[in-house]
């Protein structure tokens, strides 16, 4: 079974208001599309650290520096939040790509989030335009 959300995680935020974004690492494992995938600082990626779903996803066994990639489509992004089930959260994180390594803790929720167009018609109840997010 996969597990999905928007990853929430205790990232360190970069000057201003956003996330950090990381250089890439050319040894490190490959992302799937569409995924936010939580990886170890030496590039790999743990079993289960592929994101798909929409939602907050609380990670208690991800702790120390992580680097989290956007590798999803569309717009679609992720928060990093500070409480459990995605509470005290970030403004979402849509730049596709590596973010900074972060010191995560054992309190690590994990949220993935819409692209804009999908979330305008999640509002409005279209459940044709909005797709599997529900």
């Amino acid at each position: 079974m996969r597990r999905t959300a928007t990853i929430t995680a205790a990232l360190a935020p970069a000057a201003g208001d956003g996330l950090a974004m990381a250089p890439s690492a050319t040894a490190a494992t490959v992302c799937p599309s569409g995924a936010v995938p939580i990886r170890e600082t030496d590039g790999s990626i743990r079993s289960g650290n592929n994101f798909y779903g929409y939602g907050a996803h609380n990670l208690p066994d991800e702790t120390g520096h992580r680097v989290i990639v956007n590798r999803q489509t569309g717009g679609a992004g992720f928060q990093v939040c500070y409480e459990y089930d995605g509470g005290n959260c970030s403004s979402a994180a849509r730049a596709a790509g590596e973010y900074a390594p972060c010191d995560m803790t054992p309190i690590n929720p994990a949220v993935l989030v819409l692209s804009p167009d999908r979330a305008r018609a999640h509002d409005a109840g279209d459940r044709r335009l909005a797709g599997s997010a529900w």
